[in-house]
């Protein structure tokens, strides 16, 4: 009877224990205590395989911070996650935080990644030779979408509107092969999509990021309120990209083996995505994050592409920059990786 007795005690005390264990690290988490992993969603694009590298280095570890890497094969599920509160954060475009932020959904954009420079284009058929010859074609990318709002830039180019093509709505992981299989004749696309379309679908290059630099700044945004609540994490995020970067200058050919890898592609071919985009160093994101009048800066690019979607009716009301933008992180890290 004794031995049950303390059996019974020893029992009820380690589900006591487990129980309060359980509710300190539940609370601790509600709480956004640093016990939480923070979700980073990141999709196929050749910028966004550097968090693959912090990983895979074990950058996060280094930083005392603790990160899940949440993968999207289909980029607008990865928005639809953030916008949702499904992950912390996500790796997307300047152009697709402007719609949650003007609906009021509290994000903050605190690191640029990269800016893409021919990364984004507009592959086309071999017969076609300008933009204007694009009217009455199949054309496809995603509505809302950063491409689409390229294939309207282009179009504007050529004095056409969305009206003048037979604009289909289809995602980048399906307009890719639809393009190579000859079902359009045009698509709007960005890499890995765009190459393997010009190279397996026989397709030229009409119109790329590359005629509108700075237009396409692509950003790690945060939910607010973890922003809010654990500001020395986000800190330690952007530390531990930064120290990604530092490897990648001295162990270049590792670094793209290991990016290349988790982009599941050729290192030659991933090289030549990668090289399609500029990869931002902290000093460029100071600058980025300073106000300005010119794409360089963050602010003046998103009035001027919130401006273009309201025009489009893709927005209803053009946010202030001020809202989403956040470059005080930045900022104290520059001065904590001076000293």
């Amino acid at each position: 009877m004794r031995q049950k007795t303390i059996f019974l005690m020893m029992a009820l005390l380690l589900t006591f224990t487990v129980v309060s264990g359980c509710t300190s690290k539940e609370a601790s988490t509600k709480a956004g205590g640093s016990s939480a992993p923070i979700k980073l969603a990141l999709s196929p694009w050749p910028g966004w395989f550097v968090w693959y590298l912090v990983k895979e280095k074990g950058f996060f570890e280094k930083n005392g911070v603790n990160v899940d890497l949440v993968w999207f094969p289909v980029y607008s599920d990865s928005l639809s996650a953030l916008a949702s509160g499904k992950v912390d954060a996500n790796s997307q475009t300047l152009s697709d935080t402007l719609a949650p932020a003007s609906k009021g959904i509290k994000l903050k954009a605190v690191l640029v990644n990269d800016n893409s420079n021919g990364g984004d284009g507009v592959v086309v058929k071999p017969n076609i030779n300008s933009l204007n010859e694009l009217k009455g074609k199949k054309v496809a990318t995603e509505l809302g979408t950063v491409d689409h709002l390229l294939m309207l830039t282009a179009l504007e180019k050529a004095g056409l509107a969305e009206k003048d093509v037979s604009y289909t709505n289809m995602t980048v992981n399906d307009a890719g092969p639809a393009f190579i299989s000859g079902n359009l004749d045009a698509a709007v696309l960005w890499e890995p999509f765009l190459s393997k379309a010009i190279q397996e679908g026989k397709g030229k290059l009409l119109f790329s990021s590359k005629d509108t630099p700075g237009l396409i700044p692509d950003l790690l945004v945060f939910k607010e309120e973890i922003t809010k609540n654990r500001p020395d994490d986000v800190k330690k995020i952007i530390n531990a990209w930064f120290d990604a970067l530092d490897y990648w200058k001295a162990n270049p050919e590792e670094a793209m083996q290991i990016m290349a890898k988790a982009a599941e592609t050729p290192v030659d071919e991933y090289k030549a995505g990668v090289d399609s985009v500029k990869i931002f160093q902290l000093e460029d994101n100071i600058k980025a994050f300073a106000k300005g009048d010119s794409y360089e800066s963050l602010n003046f690019t998103s009035q001027k592409t919130a401006e273009f979607l309201k025009g489009l009716d893709m927005l209803s009301t053009i946010p202030k920059a001020e809202t989403f933008l956040d470059g005080h992180f930045v900022e104290e890290v520059m001065k904590e990786r001076k000293k």
